[in-house]
């Protein structure tokens, strides 16, 4: 019986998805003979970590045109490929983007390996990234949970215990009903339903191919499930920067490795903290991380810091050309409020 329920899940969902797939640049459409890269599907997994698809799909054809083989990738440089991430945000993910790229060259020749296990032993993969890529470019039958999938298996389960402790119950929903055939055209086929049809707000129910037996269908309160926990309040900070001006270019330096914003360019400046600045600035802007908000201030100041180590901390960029700085957008919002204000 229980094989008999997830064969018609299974069935009822892929003849959905081979209908309606979404056309996806990292994507082999269904049913259509393809063979999926592995190292397209790793790089689109980790680029749509808390990102949406509209966002990355330039990003996504800018880094494979520019390195088309997870080789090309080992070998880029660091700042390069910082730059090219720069308003992707969770810059830990650039990081561990090489760091991953090389041990793939490094330990396995070039060839990402095809099981969970391995994978997630790579560099900056996580069990979602590791079930992800076994299902979709290897067609291992792994249970690949995202935010849709949740969506979806929570309403269609009726789950209602809140998120984070929900998300044990749905993988454990979820694991029976996964196939041995077609393993990654299921899970795109979750996150499909999920992203247009199974949606935070409006649901369209009358058109979903898992409406017949969906415990949440025709509940008054189905855009609660899954349920949220109850949102804390984030802590504001402040912080200076510095805006340095010198024949048309202005001073940038690169912030540490580790640490918010780790390894990217940007505008020098103080350490944030809860205290508002005493200085008042020429611009200011209010910026959201995960767990914190910022507020940003600008103020001029006269020359760069001086010392043996002034050079190797920072360099003159043409004001022109700061798009090809790769600024992360906290900063590029910034300098975009100073240059309109000086237009």
């Amino acid at each position: 019986m229980a094989d008999d329920i997830a064969r018609d899940f299974a069935g009822r969902l892929l003849g959905w998805y081979d209908r309606s797939a979404r056309v996806l640049p990292w994507r082999i459409a269904p049913n259509s003979g393809g063979v999926p890269d592995p190292y397209r599907i790793w790089l689109a997994e980790v680029m749509l970590q808390q990102t949406t698809v509209a966002a990355v799909a330039g990003y996504f054809a800018r880094f494979t045109e520019r390195w088309p083989t997870v080789a090309d990738l080992a070998a880029a440089d660091d700042a390069d490929v910082m730059a090219a991430w720069a308003g992707l945000g969770y810059y830990a993910r650039a990081r561990n983007l090489l760091a991953c790229a090389r041990a793939v060259v490094r330990d396995h020749g070039g060839i990402f390996p095809d099981s969970e296990a391995a994978l997630r032993a790579l560099p900056g993969i996580g069990d979602y990234t590791a079930a992800s890529v076994a299902a979709i470019a290897f067609g291992r039958a792994a249970v690949v949970v995202d935010a849709n999938i949740e969506r979806v298996i929570a309403r269609h389960r009726l789950i209602e215990t809140p998120l984070p402790m929900a998300k044990r119950e749905i993988r454990a929903a979820l694991a029976p009903l996964v196939p041995d055939e077609r393993p990654g055209d299921f899970a795109q086929a979750l996150m499909d339903l999920g992203a247009t049809v199974c949606t935070p707000r409006s649901p369209a129910c009358a058109i979903c191919p898992l409406m017949t037996d969906c415990g949440a269908r025709g509940r008054s309160d189905i855009e609660r499930l899954p349920v949220k926990p109850p949102k804390k309040a984030k802590p504001h900070r402040h912080g200076l920067a510095h805006w340095i001006e010198r024949d048309a270019q202005v001073w940038l330096v690169r912030r540490p490795g580790k640490g918010m914003l780790g390894g990217m360019r940007a505008l020098p400046g103080g350490d944030w903290s809860d205290a508002r600045p005493s200085e008042s600035g020429i611009v200011s802007v209010d910026h959201g991380f995960t767990h914190f908000d910022l507020t940003l201030t600008l103020v001029r100041r006269d020359a760069p810091p001086q010392g043996p180590d002034a050079a190797a901390e920072g360099r003159w960029w043409p004001i022109a050309d700061l798009d090809a700085a790769g600024l992360p957008t906290l900063y590029r919002k910034l300098t975009d409020k100073m240059l309109e204000r000086d237009a």
